[in-house]
């Protein structure tokens, strides 16, 4: 299979849409990403996958943390913003949790420690210990096939 083939199968797997922020000499720096994960309870650990070309990859080596931003519905602008899909300056506001920079108004915000990487093929995978949450009600951003959604709750009947 060619490289086309497997990205368009990968596409086919929904999913939502984060950014992932850190601060690097008290200058914060974002990337939208959609590989983000859950690993466990007890410790409380996330991960996240970052390309080993992408410049957040040296940002979060160098602070030792990061953030998971889990956007909602309404933020497919600061999606595309930190994916450098937009050609407007755009001034953010950043909160901080921890010291680390979050965004304002996201479903979640997951600040975290470093606990441990790893290089995996053309990606490096960073397990975060997490130490603190802020969180919202609303309806989650989601990504499906190369294209932005929302999630559409299904009913029981």
């Amino acid at each position: 299979m060619d490289d086309r083939e497997f990205r368009n199968a990968m596409g086919k797997f929904a999913t939502g849409v984060t950014v992932i922020t850190t601060e690097v000499d008290g200058e914060p720096h974002g990337m939208t990403a959609n590989a983000f994960m859950s690993v466990s309870l007890h410790p409380k650990l996330i991960m996240i996958s970052i390309d080993n070309r992408a410049n957040m990859l040296d940002k979060i080596k160098e602070a030792n943390k990061f953030a998971v931003n889990i956007l909602a519905d309404h933020q497919k602008d600061l999606s595309m913003h930190f994916a450098g899909q937009t050609k407007d300056e755009r001034e953010i506001d950043f909160q901080y949790i921890e010291n680390i920079p979050v965004l304002d108004g996201t479903l979640a915000s997951i600040a975290c420690d470093v606990d441990n990487s790893y290089v995996v093929g053309d990606h490096t995978l960073f397990v975060g210990k997490v130490l603190d949450i802020k969180q919202t009600d609303g309806n989650p951003l989601t990504f499906f096939t190369g294209k932005y959604g929302h999630n559409q709750v299904l009913t029981t009947t």
